[in-house]
């Protein structure tokens, strides 16, 4: 039985990544500190005889026992709410945890995938993205921490592959959401969302101009597995193409949910970028990939999580949406 391991597995992304690394036959040792992972996400897993829950930090030296085909590299804050709180772990976890991952991947000799970002091309110049655009990064800016951190993990990823031969991949993820956010997490689908559900005004910064291509998290599982079974470098986009405002975001969220919030304007956060829409020819080519969920099913897939999660049912949180 081959045996991956998971780094950052209990939050919103490696939970789904492990439930299908499970579903794939593989056996699983997952590892979070809990920073902003939380074991409820893996609470339907946890009686699987296959996954192995370690509470260790990626920062520091990772030992573990046997066999690995596979080391996944998803630790990370990935919220501006976690990471401006956090910004030398955030910095330490794309720096010495991207080594230590690299580390264990080298003495296994394992195939390794990095988690990076969209957020490596900054406020681009290029649109869409193509993975040869080198970005537009302030390396200054309250956001550098998290994208600069990225940046050094991908120039880290390629140097064990140029030096040591690892068999390393590199995808860029843009924009995703689905079940298993936390509401309170701070990026702007489930802060939508929970307004919305709540009957809160949804909250849109700046004008709401500014674009963000969002890609469900079945979507990007499916992308990210499938180079996690290749032995391509990347770096690869796995993200949806269908570009949309901010504005209509929370329109298309208000229409999902059937809430009767209105919209309010805020100030917009300092290096807040202007666009983003991923060029995924390259994943199309070679990983026969692209997003199979439309932004409207898949907000109403998320929304009915956010219901369960919030402890309300469809007809209470139209209630609250009517009273507010």
């Amino acid at each position: 039985m081959k045996h991956a391991v998971v780094l950052g597995g209990a939050g919103f992304l490696g939970a789904h990544f492990v439930e299908r690394m499970l579903g794939e036959g593989l056996r699983v040792t997952c590892v979070d500190n809990f920073v902003t992972g939380e074991r409820d996400g893996l609470k339907r897993l946890v009686d699987d005889p296959r996954l192995d829950l370690v509470a260790a930090d990626a920062t520091e030296f990772l030992h573990v026992p046997g066999a690995v085909d596979f080391v996944v590299h998803l630790a990370s804050p990935a919220s501006p709410v976690d990471y401006l709180r956090m910004p030398i772990q955030t910095l330490k976890v794309g720096s010495v945890g991207t080594m230590n991952a690299l580390g264990l991947a080298r003495r296994k000799g394992a195939r390794f995938l990095l988690a990076s970002t969209s957020e490596v091309y900054g406020d681009p110049h290029v649109h869409p993205q193509p993975e040869s655009y080198w970005g537009n990064v302030n390396p200054v800016g309250p956001r550098g921490v998290y994208d600069e951190a990225k940046r050094f993990g991908e120039a880290m990823t390629m140097a064990y592959r140029r030096s040591h031969g690892v068999n390393t991949g590199i995808m860029r993820i843009f924009n995703v959401y689905g079940p298993g956010m936390r509401p309170t997490d701070g990026r702007v689908v489930p802060t939508f969302l929970r307004q919305a559900l709540t009957g809160d005004s949804l909250t849109v910064s700046g004008d709401g101009t500014q674009t963000r291509s969002f890609c469900y998290v079945d979507d990007l599982i499916e992308g990210a597995v499938r180079l996690l079974f290749t032995d391509l470098p990347g770096p690869i986009n796995i993200g949806n193409p269908s570009e949309q405002t901010i504005l209509d975001l929370a329109h298309d969220v208000i229409a999902a949910t059937g809430s009767t919030s209105d919209i309010v304007f805020i100030e917009r956060p300092e290096d807040d970028t202007t666009v983003r829409k991923p060029d995924i020819s390259l994943a199309r080519r070679e990983l026969g990939w692209e997003p199979q969920i439309d932004s409207f099913e898949g907000m109403r897939r998320t929304a009915a999580w956010f219901r369960h999660e919030l402890g309300l049912s469809e007809a209470s949180s139209m209630s609250a949406a009517r009273d507010s």
